[in-house]
């Protein structure tokens, strides 16, 4: 089921506030097609203004042999429009891409940055929904709203004076309908918005149940729960169906709404225009341009008065942004940005005491050890008591609450995360790879790494033999995480991935996790054999492995123990 917390939506100035900074290289762009919409509506105005002329010189005098110079200059005016309405078309696009490129990015990067339990506490779907749907509804209100807003505007204000000029009494009463557009839309905006928060989660959801069914395609058939999917698919899909006729209704009413007035508008119009005619205040070629003129003026009130739901629909999805953005990141660099690239690879854990956001008692307490290099140290104890945070920790995914973790004796929370993590190499026990080639996710454990490097590590890690094998070699896909393989050859992959890398500490999480005995004992014999420049960490609870160790903390309820 689907749980909708409301959520305090941003006023449209405070949305426009924080989001137009990503505008920063667009604005030119940006104003070359707001200037290009300003030229087309003067262009639009002489048009109008030829055909007047033309119905009461030619049409309405049967002067055809007036018609030619006047359909030549009509012609030449509406091919320059063309023109500069196809450049600002593709200046504006240009823009409005490279906002959504530069906002995206920027929203990803952040992600990048923070905790591994914000990823773990949210839906897959639901980020990608943020990353991708509401980062573009933020686009059409703060980039491509402002060059909206200001080409509306002006072109109002011209439409509008150029009916002034006709008639201006005829005017006053096609103005008087262009308050009733933004008090409609000021009407409908609160609905829309709850239509479009509602909409933005659910959307959320169905993309969240599609992502999860399919990255546990395998799980879903071996426990015959293809209908139970099918179900949780179809009631989040209905939930959605639902959001969406609920904007479908509210539009079923404010666009015929919309269309009713300029209808009467017109009526108006013509009615007024009539008596001013037979009265021989108007021509029939002024009538008509006035007609003409009006058709033209309500678009851009309609523009303007509509910003209410462009606003309404980007305030929900640029709260969704925003809830990202104000996430603040577990660990941020440290001040010593100099420090020496490449460690000795000395670690020391003094006295550490950690304790997850949002838990009741603390997972590390008091915890201390010394990993020299050229050793093996084993960190070993029951599920749940701690051994995996330690890895964390090392890394600074996450800071002690007290104590402190020495790299070659400096304070690893003043060292930059850069640094940091380049003389640390984690081997996961979830094997984590790519679904690229085995080629790329070997390389992807260093920059610029040869072909050499790869078939090197590739061999030391006894995945050369089976990569041989296949039909394509080094260049065979994987598969999503690498599911195409078994577990002991991902899992090699892995180690040679680790070994590109060539840091001085190697920390490894549950290493013979999945693996039979035999796999389980190659693998040991190649990651802990001794290596006098590398610092090996092992996060363990095989005791194969503790055996091999030069010494192993234990965790546990009571204080850590380290055993030489």
């Amino acid at each position: 089921m689907t749980f909708l917390v409301r959520r305090h939506v941003a006023p449209a100035r405070d949305v426009f506030r924080r989001f137009w900074p990503y505008t920063r290289g667009t604005r030119l762009l940006l104003l070359a097609g707001g200037l290009s919409a300003i030229v087309v509506s003067v262009s639009e105005i002489t048009v109008v203004a030829i055909f007047a002329v033309m119905t009461n010189k030619v049409l309405e005098r049967g002067y055809l042999a007036g018609f030619w110079s006047l359909a030549a200059w009509w012609l030449a005016v509406a091919t320059t429009a063309a023109a500069v309405m196809g450049a600002g078309g593709y200046l504006s696009g240009l823009a409005a891409e490279r906002f959504i490129l530069r906002l995206r990015g920027h929203v990803f990067a952040h992600i990048q940055r923070l905790a591994p339990d914000f990823v773990s506490r949210h839906r897959l779907g639901d980020l990608v929904v943020r990353l991708t749907d509401d980062i573009e509804l933020v686009e059409a209100f703060v980039s491509s709203g402002a060059v909206t807003v200001l080409t509306s505007a002006i072109s109002l204000v011209l439409f509008a004076g150029a009916l002034l000029v006709i008639r201006w009494g005829l005017a006053l009463v096609t103005f008087a309908v262009v308050p009733l557009f933004w008090l409609i839309s000021r009407g409908f905006s609160s609905r829309f918005t709850a239509a479009a928060e509602r909409e933005r989660a659910v959307n959320a959801a169905v993309t969240s149940v599609v992502e999860e069914n399919l990255s546990n395609h395998a799980l879903v058939q071996a426990f015959g729960r293809e209908e139970a999917e099918a179900g949780r698919l179809r009631g989040e899909a209905t939930r959605w169906l639902d959001a969406r006729m609920t904007q479908t209704r509210l539009n079923s009413v404010y666009s015929p709404l919309i269309f009713l007035i300029e209808t009467l508008a017109a009526l108006a119009v013509l009615a007024v225009g009539a008596w001013d005619i037979a009265q021989h205040r108007v021509s029939l070629g002024g009538l008509l341009a006035f007609a003409a003129f009006t058709a033209y003026l309500y678009p851009p009130a309609r523009n303007l008065s509509g910003l209410a739901v462009t606003v309404a629909e980007a305030a929900a999805s640029g709260q969704r942004i925003t809830e990202i953005m104000q996430t603040r990141p577990a660990v941020t660099d440290g001040p010593d940005l100099r420090a020496r690239l490449r460690s000795r690879g000395r670690i020391d854990v003094d006295a550490v005491t950690f304790r997850y956001p949002g838990a009741e008692a603390a997972t590390l307490a008091g915890l201390s050890f010394t990993a020299r290099p050229g050793s093996v140290v084993a960190i070993v104890g029951p599920s749940g008591a701690g051994k995996s945070t330690v890895a964390r920790l090392l890394l600074r995914m996450y800071d002690p609450c007290q104590g402190s973790i020495l790299l070659d004796g400096v304070d690893i929370r003043r060292m930059s995360l850069r640094t940091l993590r380049h003389n640390i190499t984690l081997l996961d026990q979830e094997n984590l790879l790519f679904p690229g080639s085995i080629r790329d996710n070997i390389a992807y454990g260093g920059s610029s790494v040869t072909e050499a490097q790869i078939m090197a590590a590739a061999e030391a890690a006894g995945a050369e033999e089976f990569i041989t094998r296949l039909p394509q070699g080094y260049d065979t896909l994987m598969g999503q995480r690498g599911r195409l393989l078994s577990g002991g050859q991902r899992q090699r992959i892995a180690i040679a991935r680790a070994l590109v890398r060539d840091a001085p500490i190697l920390v490894l999480d549950e290493p013979s996790t999945g693996l039979d005995k035999a796999s389980a004992e190659a693998i040991r014999d190649l990651l802990i054999s001794p290596a006098p420049e590398r610092t090996t960490i092992v996060v363990t609870h095989d005791p194969r492995f503790a055996a091999e160790a030069d010494s192993v903390v234990v965790l546990g309820d009571r204080a850590p123990v380290l055993h030489p």
